[in-house]
């Protein structure tokens, strides 16, 4: 009989999938803990986002007053478009001239970090292999995980970048003591002695407004993306149940082929989705920190 701790090579595969090359060498065990940095998160991360800016500097040294390419066109597009919901959605035109720019950027750094969900399970592997540093890079062929948005801290850390975008323009339009006093005085409004007894209750409600809205920022993200990577793990099984040519493994290696290729094509509609949820919710977040209560 097998022991109470050893579990089934599916279920290795998986969770082998799911660690990170880390500074702890080791699968992180608490939820929050800052001694653990995900080196691979942070090198695709940050991969992701010099492409960005890569492309839209090209894309700006590229304009011409004449008929626009492809590439200039396509940029133009989404300039327009995120400028057109900025424009609905945060009423100050000097705000929006970084934050236009900022939306823009946090759209294509999460399509890009998205996009390497559709990269296959096991491909760096097998490039590792057949460049011959799997043996000598043990670690790296290992624990790697491609998927940044996948990891919670790169989605949580986005999403806290957005809370002090919050807190910066809320401070900068009502100046640091209308902030401070809509802190305690809203959504509640109540004079005298009222405002005294409710104000404790509407600092709490005001502080559980900003945390709900950070952690559902980052958490949507997350658990949308670490759905999809674990379902591709899950297909993957299929292909890796193959034992010969026979009904069972022909069987699975269809379903292999064509589950994966099904879920890939509806993925890039996740990719795209989530993409765009994360920068409108960007803006309307930074216009309600123009308004108030």
């Amino acid at each position: 009989m097998a022991a109470a701790q050893d579990i089934s090579p599916q279920s290795a595969y998986i969770q082998h999938h799911l660690v990170h090359l880390n500074s702890v060498g080791e699968k992180q065990s608490a939820i929050a803990d800052f001694s653990v940095v995900n080196y691979d998160s942070l090198f695709w991360s940050i991969l992701m986002g010099l492409v960005v800016v890569f492309m839209l500097w090209r894309a700006a040294k590229m304009v011409t007053a004449g008929v626009p390419g492809r590439f200039q066109a396509a940029i133009e597009m989404l300039v327009d478009m995120v400028e057109e919901q900025a424009k609905s959605i945060v009423p100050s035109e000097l705000s929006r001239r970084f934050v236009s720019p900022l939306a823009l950027t946090v759209f294509l750094w999460i399509i890009l970090m998205n996009a390497l969900d559709l990269v296959p399970v096991d491909f760096l592997a097998w490039v590792f292999r057949l460049t011959g540093l799997g043996a000598e890079h043990h670690d790296v062929l290992y624990y790697h995980r491609i998927l940044p948005t996948a990891d919670l801290n790169v989605p949580m850390g986005m999403a806290l970048g957005v809370l002090l975008l919050m807190f910066y323009y809320g401070i900068k339009i009502k100046h640091p003591g209308g902030f401070v006093k809509e802190l305690f005085t809203a959504p509640f409004h109540a004079h005298g002695i009222g405002a005294l007894v409710l104000a404790p209750f509407n600092f709490l409600l005001n502080c559980i407004e900003y945390a709900a809205k950070s952690v559902s920022l980052g958490m949507r993200l997350f658990g949308n993306m670490f759905a999809g990577e674990l379902i591709f793990m899950l297909i993957a099984l299929l292909g890796g149940a193959w034992t010969g040519f026979n009904g069972a493994s022909i069987g699975l290696g269809i379903g292999h082929v064509l589950a994966g290729s099904l879920w890939a094509v509806f993925h890039i509609l996740i990719v795209l989705l989530q993409a765009f949820i994360f920068m409108m919710l960007t803006l309307v977040y930074v216009g309600q920190a123009h308004e108030g209560h």
